[in-house]
């Protein structure tokens, strides 16, 4: 009779500590953006399996992939440079590193990354992923060049289909400091 109190205690708390399943829980938010429409709009955890497409991405650059690249990039695919220069399109995408990989060789190495999501002006929820990535490259000259990258990339349906990069110099000590 004891093991009977015990084992119905036992089931009892169990039980209680369970969350129902019909629970509906909100997103988490993790930050917030100000959309072009000038909303601002709250930030959430995004999806996490991007990071391996990414990942994937960044093996076929280091790889001189073109073939791989392409098949990640969405047919609209988008490129913003931290010198302000834009490029459309998978195929002129394809075209612009075909061409820089026949004179260097560029290499990227993944340092972090952080998956989100946020609301569009036609209220449809995007994805993206923020990562930070060391730059390595050689010169004309044979100088080692470095630059640290964050690259801003959202994704739709597994493809890429935008990146904004924003770039900075290895650092120099200095006693001057400027904006």
């Amino acid at each position: 009779m004891k093991n009977i109190y015990t084992l119905i205690i036992v089931i009892t708390t169990l039980f209680s500590c369970t969350n129902s399943t019909s629970e509906i829980s909100e997103p988490t938010i993790i930050g917030s953006v100000k959309n072009d429409d000038g909303n601002v709009k709250s930030l959430t955890v995004g999806d996490v399996s991007n990071e391996q497409i990414w990942l994937d991405y960044i093996k076929a650059h280091n790889e001189k992939d073109l073939d791989k690249i392409a098949e990640i990039n969405a047919e609209n695919w988008e490129g913003y440079t931290a010198d302000g220069s834009v490029v459309k399109g998978s195929n002129n995408h394809i075209e612009i590193l075909s061409n820089w990989f026949d004179s260097s060789s560029p290499r990227w190495e993944v340092r972090w990354m952080i998956a989100n999501a946020g609301e569009n002006e036609e209220g449809e929820i995007e994805q993206w992923l923020t990562t930070g990535n060391d730059y390595y490259d050689v010169d004309a000259e044979g100088n080692e060049i470095f630059q640290y990258n964050v690259h801003d990339v959202q994704f739709k349906e597994g493809k890429i289909v935008r990146i904004n990069v924003y770039s900075r110099e290895k650092e120099v000590e200095s006693k001057e400091f400027s904006y």
